[in-house]
C-alpha cells in the first residue's frame, strides 16, 4: 500500500517563492509508484489550502498555487482534523488521513518551529527538525549563542533589537565600529536564503543596511567579514547523524545572495571541495556538534568559513535547506552516493522513526 504523503509549502514569509521552487523540485524527485502525494498550499496571506492528489511531477510553480483567495487570512481550518478524520489529516478526496507531512517551508511561519509545533499538537509525523531545533536554527543570535556553548569557533558579531536601535543608535554604531572590522554583513536574525542581508564598508552603508534588515525582523545581527573559503556540509540522521562530502561555494558575485542561490545560477560550486582528510574530519566534527547542540533531526546544512590556516569557523546551520535543482544540500548527498530520490526516501523514514519513538513516551505520571 502506498504511503500518503502531504507536501506542505508556500507560507506567509519573504521566502514564499523559495518554498514553491523547493516543492516543485521535490515533486519531480518523489517516486509516485511508492507514494500518493497531496499538496497543501499556504498562501502569502496564511490561508491553508488542500489540493487534489498529484498525478505526477509538477512542471510549474503556478500549478502549485491553487485555490481562490477567500479573504480568510491565517485560516488553517481546512487543515485541521474533524469528526470525519479519525486518523491524521484528511485528504482532499476522502476521509482517510495522510501518513506523513513533508514541510517545505522556508523562513518565519514555517521553518521557525511554528508549523512544527502545530504538527506536534496534531500528533502528525513530519519530515525534518522539531520545534526546538527549528526555532533555534531560525534565530541566528540564539543559534550563535548555543554554538558558543558548544565551543564552536565563530566570527565576531554584535546583535540588537529595534527598540535598542531607536533609543541608542549612536551607542550601537560606536560599539559595532569598536568591536568589529570592515567589511561587515548585516542580517535579519530570523530569515534565511540571504533575504535582507547586505555587505557594507562604512557607517553610511551600515545605517542603510540596518534599516533594510529591520523591514524583515525586529532583531538584527551584524557580523565581521572574513577572508575565507565558504565550505558547506550536509548532515542527515536523527540520533546518529552522518555527514556528506564537503562542498565549496564559489560565488561570482560579491557574496552568495538570494539571486545567486535561487534565480540566476551565477554561483559555482566545487563538489566535492578540495579539502585535506584532516580538514574533512574537522568539518564533520563541527557539523555534528552543531547538529546535536540544537537537537536537530532529519536534515541540516552546516555552513563554515575556512581560513588559509585551515581554521574552521561555523557560520550557521539551515534546518530546512533548499531542495531546488541548484541547491547545495542534495548535490552534496548525490556526490556522496545518495541520489535525490533516495535522500527523500531516507528523510521520510527518519520522520516515521522519530514519530514512532515519541509514541512510546508516557503521558501520565503513573505511566498508565
Amino acid at each position: 500500500m502506498k504511503l500518503k504523503l502531504g507536501l506542505l509549502y508556500g507560507g506567509k514569509s519573504a521566502e514564499h517563492e523559495v518554498s514553491l521552487l523547493t516543492a516543485r523540485a521535490v515533486s519531480q524527485a518523489i517516486d509516485f509508484a511508492k507514494y500518493e502525494v497531496y499538496p497543501v498550499f499556504i498562501s502569502k496571506e496564511g490561508e491553508w489550502r488542500k489540493g487534489q492528489k498529484l498525478l505526477g511531477p509538477v512542471e510549474s510553480v503556478e500549478t502549485l498555487q491553487f485555490g481562490e483567495d477567500t479573504g480568510k487570512a491565517n485560516d488553517i481550518t481546512s487543515f485541521l482534523p474533524t469528526d470525519n478524520t479519525p486518523k491524521n489529516l484528511a485528504t482532499a478526496e476522502g476521509k482517510e488521513g495522510l501518513d506523513v507531512i513533508f514541510p517545505l517551508l522556508h523562513g518565519p511561519n514555517g521553518e521557525d518551529g511554528t508549523v512544527q509545533g502545530l504538527l506536534e499538537v496534531l500528533n502528525l509525523p513530519y519530515v525534518g527538525n522539531g520545534v526546538l531545533a527549528s526555532a533555534a536554527g531560525m534565530d541566528k543570535v540564539v543559534m550563535k549563542q548555543l554554538f558558543a556553548q558548544a565551543g564552536l569557533k565563530q566570527v565576531p558579531f554584535v546583535h540588537f533589537i529595534r527598540r535598542e536601535w531607536k533609543n541608542n543608535q549612536i551607542v550601537i554604531l560606536e560599539k559595532i565600529e569598536e568591536s568589529l572590522k570592515w567589511p561587515l554583513f548585516v542580517k535579519p536574525a530570523n530569515l534565511g536564503s540571504s533575504v535582507g542581508i547586505t555587505k557594507v564598508n562604512n557607517r553610511e552603508e551600515l545605517i542603510k543596511a540596518i534599516d533594510l534588515a529591520f523591514k524583515y525582523d525586529r532583531k538584527i545581527l551584524v557580523e565581521q567579514g572574513i577572508v575565507a573559503r565558504e565550505i558547506e556540509m550536509s548532515v542527515l540522521g536523527n540520533d546518529s547523524p552522518r555527514c556528506s562530502v564537503a562542498g565549496e561555494v564559489l560565488p561570482t558575485k560579491d557574496f552568495y545572495d538570494y539571486s545567486a542561490k535561487y534565480i540566476d545560477g551565477t554561483t559555482n560550486y566545487a563538489i566535492p571541495a578540495n579539502v585535506s582528510n584532516r580538514l574533512q574530519k574537522s568539518l564533520e566534527d563541527a557539523a555534528i556538534r552543531a547538529f546535536k547542540v540544537l537537537d536537530c533531526s532529519g536534515l541540516v546544512r552546516a555552513d563554515f568559513f575556512v581560513t588559509d590556516t585551515e581554521e574552521v569557523l561555523i557560520n550557521e546551520v539551515n534546518t530546512m535547506p533548499g531542495f531546488t535543482p541548484i541547491s547545495m544540500y542534495p548535490k552534496l548527498w548525490t556526490a556522496s552516493g545518495l541520489s535525490y530520490s533516495d535522500l527523500i526516501e531516507e528523510l521520510i523514514s527518519l520522520a516515521i522513526e522519530r514519530y514512532e519513538e515519541k509514541q512510546q513516551l508516557e503521558h501520565s505520571k503513573d505511566g498508565e
